[in-house]
C-alpha cells in the first residue's frame, strides 16, 4: 500500500485532528495539536489532538464500569472476542504493517512482522483463556479443602516506546484482556497514529460485543499523561516499556503507592562466538541483531565477543556485509534498514561514534550520517573494533553501532557479558554441548535471554520476554507471564462440622 492510501484507509488524510483519546466513545479531544511526521522523508502522515485531563478522566471512568462488566463475562468468552480481534488484525495486516514502516521507520517486512506478532498473542491468548489454572493443595485439617484461583486486576496501565508502536501494546492488552481486565495506553508520541490505528481495529470487536471501553487509548506529545497514569491509583499495574531512566521513573511512582509494575527496559546486548563456531550462522545472526530496525530494538546486538580462532574471519566477513547493507526508503522491497527516529537519535549516534574513537576504538564501516538521502535520519551501520575495557562499550546506544571484542576464552567472554547494568538478551555461537551448557547454567548467562546458536533479537512470542538488572525484572508475552495481570487468592473450604485450627493451634472458649 502507498502512503495516501494508508492514510485514507484510517481517516489520517481528512484535514482536521484526530482526537486522541478513546473510550466508550472517541472523544474528539481539546488539547493541544501536533504533527506525527515520517522519519523517512519528514512528511506530515497525520494530525493528532492531544487528549487532556479530562478526558483522562472520562477513558478511566469508562474503562472501569467496562471491568465491571467484563470481569464477569467467563474467560473462554472473552477469548472468543479476542479470537475476532485477531480476525480483524489478520484482515488490516497489510494497512497495520505499512502504517509502522511509514511512521516508525522499520522496513515493511519487520513492520508485517510487528502486526503477525500482534496477531499471534491474540491466537495464544485464544487458548490461555481455557488454562487460567489455580492449584490444589491438601489440607492439613480434615474434612477441608484448599485451592488457589486468579482474579482479574482491573484496568492494566500501558506505556509503551515508539520502535513496536503496536506489537508491546498487543503483549499486554491481548493476555490483560483475557485474564479480565481491562486497558489504558498511552503509547509513544512519536507514532500516535499506529496506536490509534490498532486501537480502534481492537475497539471495533469488542463494541460490537457491548465492551467499548475494554481497549482505552490517551495520547499527548510528552510523557505528561504517563506520569499521571503511573501515579493513578485506580490502575493496580503499569507495564512499561522504554528506557532504563523511564522505567526507574515508574518504578519508584508506582512503588510509592503500592501498585505493581511489569518493567521491560534496555539492554546492552552480547553475542559470544567461540572458535568452533558455525560461520554461516554467525553472520546473518550479528547482521538482523545489529542492524534491523536501525540499532533500535531493546534486543539488538550490541556487542560481538569473538575468540582468537574465530575473531579474525569473522571481522574479515563482517566488513564485507556491512558494506552491501541496502539503506533507503523502507516500504522498498530490497531495503534492509532505514532511517532512525528522529534527530536526537542521529545526534546520540554521531556522539557515541565519536567517543569510542577517543577511547582507541578503530571504525571498521560505516560511522557517519549519510548524505543526499530524503531525510537526515540516516546513518551508516557501523562495526568498530575497540577494547573490552572501554568504557563506551558498557553504554547502550540506541543505533546500528556493533561493537567487535576480542576474549582469550569462553570465561571471559560471559564476565565481560555480564558486566554491563542490562540484562535482556544474550546469544552465544558454538557447536560443543559443554560451552552451550556452561552458558545457560546458573554461572553462565545472567539475561531473561539466553539463546544458542540464534541472535540476541527476534524473540517468539510463546516464551516469557524480559531481562533481569536495569532492564527491569518484568515478563511480557508468553509461558505464565499472564499471572501478572491477575491476583491471586487462595481459598479453603471447610465441610465439616468441627472447627480445628491449623498448627495443632487450641483456643477452646
Amino acid at each position: 500500500m502507498k502512503r495516501e492510501e494508508v492514510q485514507r484507509h484510517f481517516g489520517f488524510d481528512e484535514g482536521s485532528p484526530i482526537g486522541g483519546a478513546f473510550g466508550s466513545v472517541h472523544y474528539p479531544g481539546s488539547g493541544g495539536v501536533f504533527q506525527s511526521l515520517s522519519p523517512t522523508d519528514g512528511a506530515v502522515l497525520g494530525v493528532v489532538q492531544q487528549a487532556t485531563e479530562k478526558e483522562y478522566e472520562q477513558v478511566i471512568a469508562d474503562g472501569a464500569e467496562t471491568f465491571q462488566r467484563w470481569r464477569v463475562l467467563p474467560a473462554p468468552q472473552r477469548g472468543e472476542i479476542i479470537r475476532q480481534v485477531g480476525e480483524r488484525l489478520r484482515e488490516e495486516k497489510e494497512a497495520l504493517g505499512t502504517l509502522i514502516s511509514l511512521e516508525m521507520g522499520k522496513i515493511l517486512s519487520e513492520g508485517l512482522g510487528e502486526v503477525q506478532e500482534a496477531i499471534d498473542i491474540a491466537d495464544f491468548a485464544v487458548g490461555l483463556s481455557r488454562q487460567l489454572y489455580g492449584l490444589s493443595m491438601h489440607s492439613e485439617r480434615p474434612s477441608h479443602r484448599m485451592y488457589e484461583q486468579w482474579h482479574p486486576l482491573g484496568t492494566v496501565g500501558v506505556i509503551s516506546a515508539f520502535n513496536f508502536p503496536m506489537a508491546v501494546w498487543a503483549w499486554n492488552a491481548m493476555i490483560a484482556a483475557v485474564c479480565g481486565d481491562a486497558v489504558l495506553w498511552k503509547p509513544s508520541e512519536l507514532t500516535p497514529l499506529s496506536a490509534i490505528a490498532i486501537n480502534s481495529v481492537c475497539r471495533e470487536v469488542a463494541e460490537r460485543h457491548g465492551f467499548p471501553g475494554l481497549f482505552g487509548l490517551v495520547v499527548s506529545d510528552g510523557p505528561a499523561l504517563g506520569k499521571q497514569l503511573a501515579a493513578d491509583r485506580r490502575i493496580p499495574l503499569v507495564s512499561a516499556t522504554g528506557s532504563c531512566a523511564m522505567g526507574r521513573s515508574v518504578g519508584a511512582v508506582v512503588g510509592e503507592r503500592l501498585g505493581k509494575s511489569l518493567l521491560e527496559l534496555g539492554g546492552n546486548n552480547a553475542m559470544i562466538v567461540l572458535d568452533d563456531a558455525d560461520l554461516s550462522l554467525v553472520l546473518p545472526a550479528v547482521l538482523f541483531g545489529a542492524v534491523g530496525t536501525a540499532g533500535q530494538r531493546c534486543t539488538t546486538t550490541r556487542r560481538l565477543l569473538c575468540t582468537p580462532g574465530a575473531y579474525e574471519e569473522v571481522k574479515r566477513r563482517l566488513v564485507s556485509a556491512y558494506g552491501q547493507v541496502r539503506i533507503g526508503d523502507p516500504l522498498e522491497e530490497d531495503t534492509l534498514m532505514g532511517p532512525l527516529i528522529r534527530e536526537e537519535a542521529v545526534v546520540q549516534f554521531e556522539r557515541a561514534v565519536a567517543t569510542a574513537k577517543e577511547q582507541g576504538g578503530q571504525v571498521l564501516a560505516g560511522g557517519k550520517r549519510m548524505e543526499g538521502m530524503p531525510s537526515s535520519l540516516f546513518v551508516e551501520p557501523t562495526l568498530i573494533e575497540i577494547a573490552p575495557t572501554a568504557p563506551i562499550v558498557g553504554e547502550e546506544t540506541f543505533a546500528p553501532i556493533l561493537y567487535l571484542l576480542q576474549v582469550k576464552d569462553l570465561t571471559e567472554a560471559i564476565e565481560l557479558q555480564n558486566s554491563v547494568p542490562q540484562g535482556l538478551s544474550s546469544a552465544i555461537f558454538t557447536t560443543s554441548l559443554q560451552s552451550a551448557e556452561r552458558f545457560l547454567s546458573a554461572a553462565g548467562s545472567d539475561c531473561g535471554i539466553a539463546n544458542v546458536n540464534i541472535g540476541t533479537s527476534g524473540a517468539e512470542i510463546g516464551g516469557a520476554f524480559g531481562g533481569e538488572k536495569d532492564t527491569g525484572g518484568g515478563r511480557e508475552s508468553g509461558s505464565d507471564a499472564w499471572k501478572q495481570y491477575m491476583r491471586r487468592q487462595t481459598c479453603t473450604i471447610n465441610y465439616s462440622t468441627e472447627l480445628p485450627l491449623a498448627q495443632g493451634v487450641r483456643f477452646d472458649v
